[in-house]
């Protein structure tokens, strides 16, 4: 019994070793700008071998966290509606062929020239070139990226790699000693079951998961939906791997087969804590796994590898991405995310030594390489956002305002902007219109509006922009402070014209006031106040009487606002409790 509790007191200290890791490094390296990902690989490898020896095994907790890629790829899958998909088939086939292609070719010419045979600089090229998936995806999120056009081509990449273990195990099989022996029959019988896995969880998707899942929405309970949501992860990943491909492959398949379904949104928000936990947890057993010994009997040969290898695959996939018409930044962003090996090399790396092609310090060896460039490519993403091209917008054929006379200048024509102008120019209004954002000006001139590039907190732009002459002056940009220093501008300089401001909140609105604008508005008070009479009216109120509410809300509003702008205060939660209680006085 004594043995027992010590062992499952051991057990205990692990897990709280685990999570206390997450929970100290993440916030802290997020804080110092050094993101999520560093955070973990540097907590696992403290708490690790080569650290507090907390863990001994930090295979075994990587193989358990693989779960957290596989989760990963399910919720991204649910986003990838097959239409979606199909529409992705150029990026996918193409640009992920094509830089796979380059990559591989690439990558084992480096092991060549550092002394390798063939074989070798194959099997480890190969594995650098497999990019960690949970990296770039984690990254991808973080940067608030996943969904852009240039994010969307990125995860295309990564689902042909994905795709692209599946032949290369099988040409690690055929370049082992004997391997060239296995039969043509051999081979079509393993491309077989991969492909009946395939069409047997596509078929499964169609006709079983949708039934399943109604007849346990029916049941009403709440505990067996998350479990039926971790059965279909888990299990569609079974099966790619029985059948031989990834299963991060089969999660991504089945989230693509169930993107369509009612119950998607359900399923996210089930999986979700898993992935999120997993995921931190595969990231800890990377840093742990970081061999010191191994590193400390070869650093030459690894730091070697490392560069060589990350330099020569960032080349390549800047190449690929400008000669299929990317722009440099871009191409230049995607070679700093996409340059490390990833854990899909492990898997390579394993069945190469397995099947004799290199041994076991060799695998070592190539290990600690993929690992280390992992552990560097939130270093790579940090400084290219530091120092990297950033992307802009071409400003060929835009104007600069001069001379301009408008009866209203417009500072912006974003969303609230162009809602602004309208009612102007319906009524025959001239109008001047200034942004600084050239995707605003370009859109604008595509549906007919003429907008000029100029800085409306600049003093020559808006004496350019006619701000003297005009009748009045709208301020629509949603930067607060810069709103308000326009504002300052404006009423110094044309103390005559009236200035309107859109404020981001009640704060803004009254430090607008201060700065002397003759009228604000908070961008959401009228929607909402809108919102709200049809709530009355939807519950059955009269007409005129949500109209009059309505009324009266605005005239205290009105006499608060005032009130609070004279006395120069802001007591939000006082503010709250106030409206409240003349809510219901109102009622």
């Amino acid at each position: 019994m004594a043995v027992e509790a010590s062992g499952a007191l051991s057990e205990l200290v692990q897990v709280v070793a685990l999570l206390a890791a997450g929970v100290v490094a993440v916030p802290l390296f997020k804080r110092i700008g050094l993101g999520s990902v560093l955070g973990y690989l540097v907590a696992g490898l403290v708490i690790g071998p080569f650290g507090l020896s907390l863990f001994s095994d930090a295979h075994a907790i990587l193989h358990v966290a693989e779960l957290g890629v596989v989760m990963f790829l399910f919720i991204i899958g649910l986003e990838m509606e097959p239409s979606r998909l199909w529409g992705m088939r150029r990026e996918i086939f193409g640009l992920g062929l094509t830089q796979v292609g380059a990559c591989v070719a690439a990558l084992t010419l480096v092991g060549v020239a550092m002394g390798f045979p063939i074989a070798v600089s194959f099997v480890a090229g190969t594995g650098f070139v497999l990019t960690s998936t949970a990296i770039v995806m984690q990254l991808l999120e973080e940067r608030g990226s996943l969904s852009t056009p240039k994010g969307q081509r990125i995860v295309a990449i990564l689902l042909l790699e994905d795709l692209a273990i599946v032949p290369l195990l099988a040409v690690v099989t055929f370049l082992a000693p004997g391997g060239q022996e296995t039969s043509t029959v051999d081979r079509l019988y393993t491309i077989g079951i991969a492909l009946g896995s395939v069409a047997a969880l596509i078929a499964a998707g169609r006709w079983l998961l949708n039934p399943m899942f109604r007849l346990l929405a029916a049941s009403k309970a709440r505990e067996v939906m998350t479990a039926a949501a971790l059965l279909v992860v888990l299990g569609s990943a079974l099966a790619m791997q029985l059948g031989g491909l990834s299963m991060a492959m089969g999660a991504f398949l089945a989230g693509v087969l169930l993107s369509e379904s009612s119950f998607r949104h359900q399923l996210e928000a089930d999986v979700e804590p898993f992935r999120g936990i997993l995921l931190g947890l595969f990231f800890l057993g990377v840093g742990m796994s970081l061999d010191l010994t191994v590193i400390g009997a070869n650093w030459a040969l690894i730091l070697a590898s490392v560069a060589s290898y990350m330099f020569v695959k960032s080349l390549v996939i800047y190449g690929v991405a400008r000669a299929l018409r990317a722009s440099h930044p871009e191409a230049m962003e995607r070679a700093a995310l996409m340059a490390q090996g990833g854990e899909f090399a492990f898997v390579l790396y394993a069945a190469a030594t397995s099947a004799g092609i290199i041994d076991s310090t060799t695998n070592a060896i190539l290990t600690a390489t993929i690992i280390l460039s992992m552990a560097l490519t939130p270093l790579m993403v940090i400084a290219f956002g530091r120092f990297g091209p950033k992307a802009s917008v071409s400003m060929e054929g835009a104007d600069v305002p001069e001379n301009l006379a408008g009866s209203a200048l417009i500072i912006g024509f974003g969303r609230f902007g162009q809602i602004v102008s309208q009612p102007l120019i319906s009524r025959g209004c001239s109008v001047s219109i200034i942004d600084t954002n050239a995707a605003y000006i370009r859109v604008a001139e595509a549906f007919g509006f003429k907008v000029y590039y100029g800085d409306g907190a600049r003093l020559d732009i808006l004496h350019a922009a006619g701000a003297a002459n005009a009748r009045a002056i709208l301020i629509c940009i949603d930067d607060r402070a810069v709103a308000k220093h326009i504002a300052e501008i404006a009423k110094a300089e044309f103390p005559l014209v009236p200035v309107l401001a859109r404020a981001r909140d009640r704060e803004h609105a009254i430090e607008l006031i201060h700065a002397g604008v003759a009228f604000q508005l908070r961008e959401t008070f009228e929607s909402a106040l809108a919102f709200g009479e049809q709530a009355l009216l939807t519950i059955g109120d009269e007409p005129e009487a949500a109209t009059a509410v309505m009324a009266e809300v605005r005239r205290r509003d009105a006499e608060r606002l005032d009130m609070e702008a004279v006395g120069g205060i802001y007591a939000g939660r006082d503010l709250i409790r106030g409206n409240a209680r003349e809510a219901q006085e109102i009622g």
